[in-house]
């Protein structure tokens, strides 16, 4: 017997749903967008059904990925699990980290000390920063303005050094630690994200006057890809989506954790919940990331990092650490909204499960409804205003 092509099946049962309901009576097409497709923002195949250049249905078909990370998390130790999280949504692998740590620090009982959780929260806004540049650069690719790209591009590698300076890895710093951080901040790091900061606000400026008032940018996205308030409650979206669709929540006012609380900064939002909408959320949530950061440099109080408890700071290389028996649940806000981590313990070193609530597993959800009803050249502009992350999907 010859093996059963999944992808052959799948077009197969497509083509026997059209031919048994044919479209008003006119003859429709199947085409794949992906798995890959640059447009598609990772392995993500969308089956779209035309009816000349309108889409008459689609279907998202996850699962190319299939990094199965959650069980993977059950064979490790507690401290092992942090460099698999930073795969997940690998382009905001800092907040992945803190949602994991806050969870096992929750199982604990402790908590980090001050210093640790004001680093902490730099180091997530300057991860925030970050993905919206790979966000804002993909997305201007996409509709022919390569310039944008490259800026993004450019600005991004500053983060990125930023992070090689201070834990010596770029993409998966596996900076962050049960009850802290892996070292303290290296001599000149805050003078280097000063500079990063005052070469960053011109140029967050000239994206504005590049794209904001752009007549064809913004004939591209205004009115394409809207989402009422009601349909993102319905899909449980969160995020820049939410607050593009006119609702102000954000996990660091709504349930403040780590060193948040401690600073002011404001939950922006718009009310036509289109791809444009969503670009103007996203622009001014760097510049509240801006904003913390500096408030962070201010602030930032002495001390130590990581707790003053060996088993927990510096566990046993083979043996790991040992978690009392429970349960835990901590969201956090990442760069594409709510992000939640159940871990649960048996007692032992590794952790009995770890399931991950993705905001990019409920945008995928949504896509059908972002994207039926629109023209084929819409399609890659209402992917892009969700900016998933399919190793956030396939988990």
């Amino acid at each position: 017997m010859h093996p059963v092509n999944r992808q052959q099946l799948d077009l197969s049962l497509d083509l026997e749903r059209i031919n048994s309901d044919p479209h008003q009576g006119t003859e429709t097409m199947i085409l794949n967008l992906g798995p890959q497709h640059p447009s598609t923002h990772g392995v993500l195949r969308v089956v779209l059904e035309l009816d000349g250049e309108r889409i008459v249905h689609a279907e998202p078909h996850i699962g190319y990925l299939h990094t199965g990370i959650e069980k993977e998390c059950e064979y490790r130790t507690y401290h092992q699990v942090v460099p698999l999280i930073d795969r997940m949504d690998y382009l905001s692998s800092l907040n992945e980290e803190m949602g994991y740590v806050l969870a096992a620090e929750k199982l604990l009982g402790i908590e980090a000390p001050k210093r640790a959780q004001y680093i902490r929260v730099m180091m997530c806004e300057l991860s925030r920063i970050a993905s919206h540049m790979v966000w804002l650069g993909t997305a201007a690719l996409e509709l022919n303005v390569s310039s944008v790209f490259m800026y993004c591009f450019r600005d991004r590698e500053y983060v990125l050094d930023l992070f090689e300076m201070v834990a010596g890895a770029r993409m998966f710093p596996r900076y962050f630690r049960i009850g802290g951080v892996m070292r303290d901040l290296p001599r000149g790091f805050e003078d280097a994200v000063k500079k990063f900061i005052d070469e960053f606000r011109p140029h967050w400026k000239e994206y504005h006057d590049l794209l904001t008032k752009n007549p064809i940018w913004r004939m591209r996205l205004e009115g394409t890809a809207v989402l009422t308030k009601e349909q993102c409650f319905a899909y449980a979206l969160t995020g820049p989506v939410l607050r593009g669709s006119g609702v102000a929540y954000d996990v660091r006012k709504a349930f403040p954790y780590s060193a948040y609380p401690d600073f002011e900064f404001e939950v922006t939002t718009q009310t036509a919940g289109d791809a444009y909408a969503r670009y103007l959320v996203r622009m001014a949530e760097m510049e509240q990331s801006l904003r913390i950061v500096e408030q962070v440099l201010e602030k930032l109080p002495a001390g130590p990092v990581i707790v003053d408890d060996r088993r927990i700071s510096k566990p046993h290389p083979h043996r790991g650490l040992f978690v009392p028996p429970g349960e835990s649940y901590v969201t956090i806000e990442s760069p594409r909204g709510e992000k939640g981590y159940w871990v649960v313990s048996d007692g032992s070193n590794k952790p009995l499960r770890v399931r991950m609530r993705a905001p990019s597993f409920a945008s995928t959800q949504a896509m059908p409804v972002l994207i039926e009803g629109g023209y084929i050249a819409d399609a890659v502009v209402a992917i892009a205003s969700v900016d998933p992350v399919l190793g956030d999907v396939d988990r």
